[in-house]
């Protein structure tokens, strides 16, 4: 049995990002766990003070739903501002993190590729690869970083940065269960073309499937993986 952590900016990026894998992994016998760093939401107000917590709640609710219909053995919130991460102290979001693998202990680590559009991923990746330096004794032994529809493709202007995909996970059998998870999430569902849709998801596990000869798949970047 290996213990997973997903880290990640946004409440629904751990289904869209990874939510196959992780159904799969769960079935397998693996721990799977989620750290969501954002509060999500309040970046569609004006200000943060002037945000509807209720919305917030909502939001988290259905996270909890999704997570059921995965398997994550337990997810976690915490409250940096949505989409401001760059107004927070580097290091206070490093502190989590590192709080959250020390609890934990995974083995295996996914989070947001490093050149998405969106300043939150960015920082994520940024404060995970801060977090599991490699100093000492310490339990992580995999990084991967995953691709968030609307954010990964949305990326044009900078092609250095582009999703690499170097590892392949078959979730054929898991996709309809992904599907379900992102369902829960009323409030972030779209309507196709916008990419954060059924649709799409099922256009791009289709894509990857098809790039490794399987009918549907997630693809990650490798970060790191060190053997012993």
């Amino acid at each position: 049995m290996s213990k997973i952590l997903v880290v990640a900016a946004h409440p629904d990026d751990e289904i869209l990002g990874v939510g196959g894998t992780i159904r799969k992994a769960v079935l397998a016998g693996d721990e799977a766990y989620a750290v969501i760093l954002g509060e999500g939401q309040t970046s569609r107000w004006d200000s943060r003070e002037l945000a509807d917590q209720g919305a917030v709640e909502s939001l988290h609710r259905d996270s909890y739903a999704a997570s059921e219909m995965i398997g994550y053995k337990e997810i976690f919130f915490e409250s940096f501002p949505d989409n401001r991460f760059d107004t927070a102290a580097l290091l206070d979001i490093v502190k989590v993190v590192e709080k959250y693998i020390k609890e934990i202990g995974p083995q295996v680590i996914y989070t947001h590729h490093s050149g998405d559009l969106n300043i939150d991923h960015r920082i994520t990746n940024e404060a995970v690869l801060t977090a599991t330096r490699p100093i000492g004794s310490y339990s992580v032994r995999e990084i991967y970083g995953f691709e968030t529809v609307s954010s990964t493709e949305w990326n044009f202007g900078n092609k250095k940065e582009s999703f690499f995909a170097q590892k392949y996970v078959d979730i054929t059998e898991t996709f309809q269960v992904k599907c379900d998870a992102m369902r829960a999430y009323t409030s972030e569902l779209c309507e196709f073309p916008h990419p954060r849709s059924l649709k799409m998801l099922e256009a791009l596990a289709e894509v990857r499937g098809a790039g490794v000869g399987v009918e549907k798949a997630e693809a990650f970047e490798v970060i790191r993986i060190v053997e012993r």
